[in-house]
């Protein structure tokens, strides 16, 4: 008779370390096995259904990402993370209509979130709109300057409108980023 010690409790949160941890090292099948396993004991706990959404995403299924995050979102409709995660599935379905729609509720609920700008910035760009992409990763890059993938959207953008010195200041901001500096730092400093 196993003691009382060694007896395995299956709850949620330990089944979702597990699928974590199965996802991490590629075991997509096993993951999703036990992320509806743990949804099965607390189906409106909204994280769940967000990591089951982003283990589909990683396994390749779009489509079961999309409907796991729809969950999530149906059950915590402000977290900024399934939004923008949310926007992404949408907008590598090519749906782009309606990534932008979930990237500017993200923004109306926090106007400060620079990856939810990143991506209306990425939609876009894809759809050839470089004003209003420029505009986004502008926001993205006010919010958070070394944010080294709006820099990097940013001078794409600049280079497609023409702005030299706006792609030149990039450029710098992202050399700057790549070493571990930042122009600011040595500014009014004695070596």
């Amino acid at each position: 008779m196993p003691d009382r010690n060694s007896v395995m409790v299956e709850n949620a949160a330990s089944l979702n370390t597990q699928a974590i941890e199965l996802a991490e090292n590629g075991n997509f099948t096993e993951a999703i096995a036990c992320l509806k396993r743990a949804i099965s004991i607390e189906k409106y706990n909204y994280l769940l259904w967000y990591n089951l959404g982003i283990t589909y995403r990683d396994a390749g299924n779009l489509n079961d990402a999309k409907l796991a995050l729809l969950k999530a979102h149906e059950i915590e409709e402000e977290d900024d993370e399934v939004i923008e995660t949310l926007a992404l599935v949408c907008f590598n379905q090519n749906s782009y209509e309606e990534a932008m729609a979930y990237c500017l509720e993200g923004l109306s609920k926090n106007s400060k979130n620079a990856h939810l700008w990143n991506t209306l910035g990425v939609i876009y760009f894809n759809t050839n709109d470089f004003p209003l992409a420029c505009e986004a990763f502008e926001n993205a890059v006010t919010i958070n300057s070394y944010y080294y993938d709006a820099l990097f959207n940013l001078r794409d953008t600049y280079e497609e409108l023409g702005n030299k010195a706006g792609f030149q200041m990039c450029v710098e901001q992202m050399k700057n980023i790549q070493l571990g500096e930042n122009s600011f730092n040595s500014e009014g400093v004695d070596a």
